[in-house]
């Protein structure tokens, strides 16, 4: 008998699924699985085993499930969910309860109740069918981190406290005594909201958390409490939603979403109807350079699926603009991964195309560091960090407004003149882009986006100003 047990690793949302099986009996489960399950079928091919049951840790919030999907193109695979906690499912599956066992040749995966993130998550024990009292490993979903732990907020001001003491039990009562060697294996990496300073390792022990992992330090719950509230990070928009989206069931699509391709006129008429949301996908210096007017920039980077979700409405089709169309399909991904299945078209010939049909083009300008340290009493200067990146020091003379908070509108956008040169940072440029646009959407007569931002400030010896 071989083990089969492989992580697939999806960037962007930091998230993170496994496979694991017996090539012996040739059958392998899928846990907390995304949408573009293809990596899977792959997988499971390659070791000759059929995946034969795909199991949810919980309802996730902050991806589209690929439970359906994977489900769908089996055919004959169980679908299981948590029946602990009242989960409530708009989709049929198998509730399975706590010390629930599934045998996959040698290895036996044993489910267990650990509520906190939500009342119904839970984890399930991985080991070996002659030692079942012993496992070697534990898929954690959202409970437990690397260098974390779930956040027990997101289910709103009304549930936090009972989630708050479940996390509490949860760690204290059932993950501390497990042994110290003992292998965790998230459902996340560093990056996701999902916890606050998730670790950069995409696996840890139990021994090595038991040290180092601050969530695990605290025997007293009051001051638990306090550290979790006041170390969550902010919640992204798109959370709520998918909670939702995931709880109904997620579309079962069967491939990338269908998108027809529209070419410079139909495409014009299309954004002019305003009904959809355009969205510019090239980078930042391609934006810059000419783009369509009211566009929003979401530059080429796996970091897109996220800010699609924080920027973006579910409610309108997306209008797409590439650099590349042979790479089509892995940015509809992107869009997926975070629950955006609606497409109204995308530029057939990219923007040479609108360019050579004579349309209208808007560019935004780019302005290094070095210009900005020239004339900075001349333009106003707004950092869209993070409140913790802000915190940490900014440009001198800078104001604050995170581009996060700009998704509904701007909401006074930290005091800025809409009639004066706006000059837009943040730590790389990435973010600033998205910020610069949205400012000139909502009509900024002069934006500017800084190339290399608050890295490149810093790398230059400029002066760094902080908080009081």
């Amino acid at each position: 008998m071989t083990m089969v047990f492989e992580r697939v690793q999806t960037q962007g949302i930091a998230q993170l699924s496994y496979l694991i099986g017996d090539d012996s009996s040739g059958t392998a489960a899928v846990i907390d699985p995304r949408p573009n399950v293809e990596v899977y079928l792959d997988i499971a091919r390659e070791h000759g085993v059929v995946i034969t049951h795909v199991f949810e840790t919980h309802i996730h919030a902050d991806f589209m499930s690929g439970a359906r999907e994977l489900v769908d193109r089996l055919g004959e695979a169980k679908l299981c969910g948590s029946g602990e906690g009242d989960a409530d499912y708009g989709f049929d599956l198998k509730k399975i309860r706590c010390g629930d066992r599934f045998e996959f040749g040698a290895v036996v995966l044993t489910a267990r109740h650990t509520p906190g993130h939500t009342p119904e998550h839970m984890a399930y024990e991985i080991a070996e069918k002659d030692s079942l009292d012993d496992p070697w490993g534990i898929l954690t979903g959202d409970s437990l981190f690397v260098g974390s732990a779930g956040r027990p907020d997101l289910l709103g001001d009304d549930e936090t406290e009972e989630l708050v003491k479940q996390l509490f039990h949860t760690l204290r009562d059932y993950y501390l005594k497990l042994d110290d060697g003992v292998i965790i294996y998230p459902c996340h990496g560093a990056g996701s909201a999902c916890g606050a300073d998730i670790g950069e390792r995409p696996m840890g022990t139990i021994g090595y958390e038991r040290r180092t992992n601050e969530f695990l330090q605290y025997e007293d719950f009051e001051e638990f409490k306090k550290f979790v509230q006041d170390g969550a990070p902010p919640e992204p928009n798109h959370y709520k939603h998918l909670k939702k989206v995931n709880a109904q069931g997620p579309p079962v699509l069967g491939h990338a979403p269908a998108i027809p391709g529209l070419p410079a006129q139909p495409f014009q008429a299309a954004w002019e109807q305003g009904q959809s949301q355009l969205v510019d996908t090239r980078q930042m210096l391609a934006f810059g350079g000419g783009h369509i007017s009211g566009a929003i920039n979401i530059g080429p980077r796996p970091e897109l699926s996220v800010w699609a979700g924080q920027m973006l409405d579910y409610e309108k089709p997306i209008l797409l603009v590439v650099e590349d169309e042979t790479d089509l399909d892995w940015f509809l991904w992107q869009f997926v991964y975070t629950g955006f299945v609606k497409f109204a078209g995308y530029l057939v010939g990219g923007m040479k195309a609108w360019e050579n049909a004579g349309l209208p083009l808007q560019e935004l300008s780019q302005e290094s560091v070095h210009e900005l340290k020239e004339h900075m009493q001349d333009v106003q200067i707004l950092d869209v960090r993070a409140p913790d990146e802000w915190e940490s020091g900014h440009i001198p003379g800078a104001k604050h407004h995170y581009v996060a908070k700009m998704r509904d509108g701007l909401n006074g956008a930290a005091g800025l003149d809409k009639q004066k040169p706006v000059v837009v940072y943040c730590d790389s440029g990435y973010r600033a882009d998205i910020a610069a646009s949205v400012l000139q959407r909502h009509g900024f007569a002069d934006v500017r986006n800084v190339p290399g931002s608050w890295q490149a400030w810093t790398n230059s010896g400029y002066e760094v100003e902080k908080p009081q």
